[in-house]
């Protein structure tokens, strides 16, 4: 398993406490910075948010090894 696959894997695991991780970390970036970089730290939340909801859709799906 790749390093990758490993973090999609908690990603999955954990997807419903992601949101509300990557919205505390952003609010921080934001708060620090001023919100002088608000718009790409909200895009870059956006993206967070569909690769662990995308990580645990695919959780959900059963694989076949056939």
């Amino acid at each position: 398993m790749t390093f990758t696959q490993k973090i999609m894997d908690l990603l999955g695991k954990n997807a419903d406490k992601v949101g509300p991780a990557v919205d505390k970390a952003g609010d921080m970036i934001d708060k620090k910075t001023g919100n002088k970089y608000k718009n790409h730290v909200d895009t870059a939340q956006k993206a967070a948010k569909d690769a662990a909801a995308k990580a645990a859709a695919q959780r959900q799906r059963p694989t076949s090894n056939s």
